[in-house]
Formats: structure tokens, sequence, C-alpha cells
């Protein structure tokens, strides 16, 4: 893993278009090899380490610098060929160069390397991977833009706002990928219009699909910049007759000036407002602004292993923090005497209370608010929990949330991450409150072919 850069105070010992031989050495958490030149950081596309290669440097700052690889010398052997290297131009798996063994040994000694920078002794497990690491994403958020005089869907190539138009994205569902592929051609032959940013013209800013892999259902999302769809009955009829998994087609309506993706304004233009998927036995209405996790099969496993971790009792009650739309909480209900949730974001509470509806689940409540303040609530009200489910954005858990942690004194807390970073950070910080690690840290590859790693901790109240 990478360290952060330390200042360089001479002057840079390359400059620009200068040929170098270097041993790539590591890994950034973007999936660039480094190298370095004198002391001097290069940081290189499609680089490997245990490589040795000759180097075009493409940029030079102060205290690093870029490359690309003119000649392999010495290749890694767990390089991997690649038949589509948009997959790395675009960074839409910027891991898709590394064998998938190599992948899942690299994400466990992120994860190891994190806890030791924390000066945290704990166990890290093996990370559990998948069978197949392509093709697992149920979302897409596909950007648009008009090249050469029409709209065409694709990545943008890393570092810049240029689009590279291309029909298959490796890490998505091919359901998906039909679905954005169609959706672009039908848009095009009605003559609509990509949304410029700079100029404000154009109409299509994004093309979203969500697709239920359980289910079958797909839904397609024309993220506009304005409301009036120019040909809109032809394009429904259009997209009805092609993709026949659609069940629900909206618009999302984004007039702001903003790299924000999706407006808060929904129209159905066709179909239900929600598809159906369903998680370790549980069904879920999932909508265009609904947060769900991206990856299903390796969510089943995650929330399984959290589930199982808990040693749950049916006398136990569970708090499920930043619970969403309800997908712990509704896991862990039947083996439970009572579940509450706390998630900030209203409308995912709302999906929440309809999940639990849908699924017959009558033990769980959920609420509105920020889980920090809540729990703090919750505590001095003299409530309290025998297990705690945090699975928290990537900023981790604050302060005022660990140490509310410590006033309620549950005997068991699962720390679900999304980023090892904070992972450590708090758990530290949980230590320090006097839990401590039970077992071992267990990584799940929950986005194969990129830099992200999930993790699953418990803590208990030490003795």
């Amino acid at each position: 893993m990478a360290k952060a850069n330390r200042v360089y105070k001479q002057k840079a010992p390359v400059s620009k278009n200068d040929k170098v031989k270097a041993d790539i050495i590591d890994l950034t958490y973007q999936g660039m090899g480094v190298a370095k030149v004198a002391g001097f950081p290069l940081f290189v596309a499609n680089g490997l380490p245990g490589e040795q290669a000759v180097l075009i440097v493409t940029k030079v700052l102060k205290n690093y610098g870029f490359a690309r690889i003119k000649t392999l010398v010495k290749p890694s052997p767990d390089r991997v060929p690649l038949k589509d290297q948009l997959a790395l131009t675009t960074g839409i798996a910027p891991m898709a160069n590394l064998s998938y063994p190599a992948q899942l040994a690299w994400k466990q000694r992120q994860v190891r390397e994190l806890f030791k920078k924390a000066q945290l002794r704990v166990a890290v497990a093996p990370t559990i991977g998948m069978d197949d690491p392509t093709h697992y994403r149920n979302k897409a958020q596909v950007p648009t833009q008009m090249v050469n005089g029409r709209l065409e869907t694709g990545f943008y190539r890393r570092g810049s706002h240029k689009l590279i138009p291309t029909d298959s994205f490796y890490i998505q569902d091919e359901n998906v990928d039909e679905a954005i592929r169609v959706t672009r051609d039908v848009l095009q032959e009605f003559g609509v219009t990509a949304y410029d940013e700079e100029s404000g013209k154009g109409l299509i800013r994004h093309v979203m699909a969500r697709y239920g892999k359980a289910t079958g259902q797909l839904m397609v999302v024309l993220v506009t910049a304005k409301e009036r769809i120019p040909e809109k009955e032809g394009i429904i009829e259009a997209l009805r007759a092609r993709l026949p998994k659609m069940v629900s087609l909206v618009q999302n309506v984004n007039a702001q000036k903003t790299n924000v993706i999706m407006g808060q304004e929904n129209h159905l233009l066709w179909g239900q407002p929600e598809i159906e998927d369903q998680l370790l036995g549980k069904a879920y209405l999932i909508g265009p602004n609904s947060f769900y996790q991206v990856n299903p099969a390796t969510t089943a496993k995650l929330y399984s292993l959290a589930r199982d971790m808990a040693d749950l009792k049916a006398t136990d009650t569970v708090i499920d923090a930043y619970c969403g739309i309800g997908t712990i909480a509704l896991t862990v209900a039947d083996r439970v005497k009572k579940v509450l949730g706390v998630e900030v974001v209203e409308p995912a509470i709302e999906d929440a209370r309809k999940n639990a509806k849908l699924n017959g689940v009558w033990n769980a409540d959920f609420v509105v608010a920020d889980a920090p303040e809540q729990m703090h609530k919750w505590a001095s009200e003299g409530k309290t929990a025998d297990v705690v489910f945090v699975d928290p954005p990537r900023k981790g858990l604050t302060k005022d949330f660990i140490e509310s942690v410590g006033v309620m004194k549950p005997d068991r807390l699962i720390y679900v991450s999304c980023n090892p970073a904070t992972l450590a950070r708090d758990v530290k910080d949980l230590i320090e409150q006097g839990y401590e690690v039970a077992g071992r840290v267990l990584p799940v590859d929950q986005f194969p072919q990129t830099m992200h790693v999930e993790a699953v901790v418990k803590l208990v109240r030490a003795k």
C-alpha cells in the first residue's frame, strides 16, 4: 500500500518527457503503480508492484510526478492480459490488470497495514472474494456527452471530462449494460441531445439503470437538465419494445449546476415507481434515489457474516445505526426481540418502513435522525441495546457516536466498514471506550477490480 507522499525538498530529478528505467514497488489507492527515481515518486498508469519498466515522464509536480510505461522490461507474474483497455483508462476497473488472487491479497494487506499504522494488534483474515469478479454491479449511472454530433454514453478518461464511448463496462451486470446501450440508441434515433455543463444546453445528463438480480426487474432512469422531453411518447414506446425486462421508466430532473448526479424530482414515465429485489430471504423496494448495495451476491455474504458474528438471542434489543432502507435491520429482525433503526435521510426511512411492512416484520421501528444525536438521546433516556450494528459512510463514526456507545454500553458492536482507514481509527477510539476486538477482522471484496474493500469486525465489552 502506497505511503502518503512525503515532501520532496530538492529539485525533481526528472523532467517531462524524460525516459527512465525504474522498479514499480507499490500501488496507490487509485490503482496506479508507484516507482521512485532518486527518492522522487512517480505514479505509473498500468504499473504493478514487482515490475521493472522503461517509463516516459508525463507530468512533474513539486513533490511527485506521473509516468506511463514505454517498455515493460520485467512484467509481474500477477499481470493479466486485458482485451479491453478501457477498464483501466476510464478507471472503471483500475485493478483489472492484476490477477484476482493478487487483488484479494493486496486488499488483505491494505487492511492489515492500516490497523498496524493505528498501532492495533489484530488478526486480519484472507479477503472473501467472488467466484466471478466481473459483471456484478446491479446499478450504473452513466454520463452522456455529444460526440461527433450525437449523444453518446460512456465514462470519462481518468483525470478529465473527455467521454470515452463504450458499450461494455466490465463490472456491470449484462442486463444493466444492455439497458444503457439500448437507451443510448433510442435517444440517438430521436435526436435527443446530451447536456453540456459549460453552456448549460442540452437535455440528458446521465442514464441510470438498476436491476433486481433475484427478480429480473429492470428500472431505467433518464436524468435530465429540464423537465420537457421532446418525443417523449415515442421514446417510451421504443424502450418498452426493446427492453422486455423493464418494469419502471423514470425521469429524474436535476436542473442545478452541480456535479451531483441525481436531483430530488422524479416523474414516472411508465410502469411502476420502484423495482423489487431480494436479499437473504427478504424483499426490498428500490426507487431511483434509494441506497441499495450494488453487489448483492457479496452483500449477502457480508450481512450473513455480520449477523452470525453478533451471536443474536431471542431476547436481544438491536440498534441498526445508519440503517438506510433497512437491509441489516430486516436481516436480523427474525432472530431478536426488537430492532431500532436510525438514519438521517428521510426517504431512506420511508423505504425502510415500507420494506418492513412488505416482509411482515413488526418488531422493527425506524427513526429519522442523525445517528450520533439519536444514540445520545437514547442513552440519556436510559435506553440500551444488546447489539449495535454500524455501517457508516466512508468518513466513519463521529466522536459523538463513539462516546454514546460508551454511555449506552451494548454488549456487542458489529462494525461494517467501506473504508478500512476510518475503521482502524474508530476501533482504536472504541477500545478507549471499554471495548476489545473479538476474533479477526474480515475483509470482503464488495467491489472487485477496484481498490475498495469492505471489512467487518466484532467488538465486545471488555471484561
